[in-house]
């Protein structure tokens, strides 16, 4: 039994046992999403990709969160969910596609806070990169250093403290070289604006760290955000990359309006991202988006993802050398 199949296992058996001793206390709520785009997609360099036309999955997913009350102010917390890659009909991440498990995870929630175990979106994720992450197609979420989940993951996240709180993750084998990730975040929030930092520790052969802040403001319809990342590390190649995010989003009746700017040094460089949504009802959504960049971060084969380079015998998916996507699709919640 691997371990993604363990984890999942583990939450199962631990949100049984209760249900075992009152059924009426344990409460599950299940949900999914289908996300289903066409997208056209034209590489800057077509000697090794050629342009291409397709369906691709925008993250699928279905699952489950539970909770019981184990005594008063404390409540046993579980989830899992599984990814759908509706375009290749398979049960896998579509960037990730040896992923077969997104989220599971088994926890305590109390007026201490929330301590969680098992595989689950990371804290400085969370913290430093979702601010800006808030695109519809499989483009979005690219332009960061860090990772959006991990399994083998211990994290806590304090109570809310006048506005003031902070998460911690220990993550096994998860960062450089197999070594052990760690990451510490804080935020402040006050009225409609959010401010944050976050640390990312990769540790490796090479001590790899990733710093990060975040501010993210409403004011009525429109939402603006930004982020700016900076690795620390002993190999040169790495050593002082900057990512700078800058989103902004309008919504204007049924339709929001998005539009992000980002420069990532090593990975994608210039990037330009373009959208609109139209929420058609509660849980149907239509969307539409143009995503550019300048080297090659997200853009790969058709229906493929990060483990299916176009031509391992050619050369490696970074002489792509970036190009742009014009993308339309639907978004089905359930």
């Amino acid at each position: 039994m691997n371990r993604k199949t363990l984890i999942a296992s583990s939450v199962a058996a631990a949100m049984a046992v209760p249900a075992a001793v009152q059924a009426s206390d344990l409460n599950f709520d299940f949900y999914g999403s289908a996300r289903v785009q066409v997208e056209s997609v034209r590489p800057d360099n077509r000697e090794h990709l050629d342009s291409y036309t397709g369906v691709r999955d925008a993250y699928s997913n279905i699952g489950f969160n539970a909770d019981y009350p184990l005594m008063e102010g404390l409540t046993l917390i579980g989830q899992l969910e599984l990814p759908l890659d509706l375009a290749n009909k398979a049960v896998q991440d579509p960037w990730d596609q040896e992923q077969d498990v997104r989220v599971a995870q088994i926890g305590v929630q109390g007026e201490m806070g929330t301590l969680l175990y098992g595989q689950m979106w990371m804290p400085y994720y969370n913290a430093i990169a979702a601010p800006v992450d808030m695109f519809s197609t499989y483009y979005s979420g690219f332009a960061t250093y860090t990772a959006f989940r991990q399994g083998d993951t211990v994290s806590y996240y304090s109570p809310d403290m006048s506005g003031l709180s902070f998460a911690f993750a220990w993550s096994e084998d998860n960062g450089d070289n197999d070594d052990n990730r760690v990451q510490l975040t804080g935020s402040y929030n006050f009225g409609d604006t959010t401010l944050a930092i976050g640390m990312d520790e990769l540790n490796g052969n090479d001590n790899t760290r990733i710093v990060g802040v975040s501010a993210a403001h409403a004011i009525g319809n429109l939402y603006l955000a930004g982020k700016f990342e900076r690795i620390s590390s002993d190999d040169d190649a790495t050593d002082g990359n900057n990512a700078v995010n800058v989103y902004a989003g309008y919504t204007l009746g049924k339709n929001t309006f998005k539009l992000m700017v980002a420069e990532v040094e090593n990975y994608g460089e210039s990037i330009v991202h373009v959208g609109v949504d139209h929420q058609f009802n509660p849980s149907l959504t239509f969307f539409a988006e143009y995503y550019f960049e300048q080297e090659t971060a997200a853009i790969t084969e058709k229906r493929g993802g990060r483990q299916q380079p176009y031509d391992s015998s050619e050369g490696t998916l970074g002489d792509v050398r970036g190009g742009q996507v014009f993308a339309a699709g639907v978004r089905f919640d359930f």
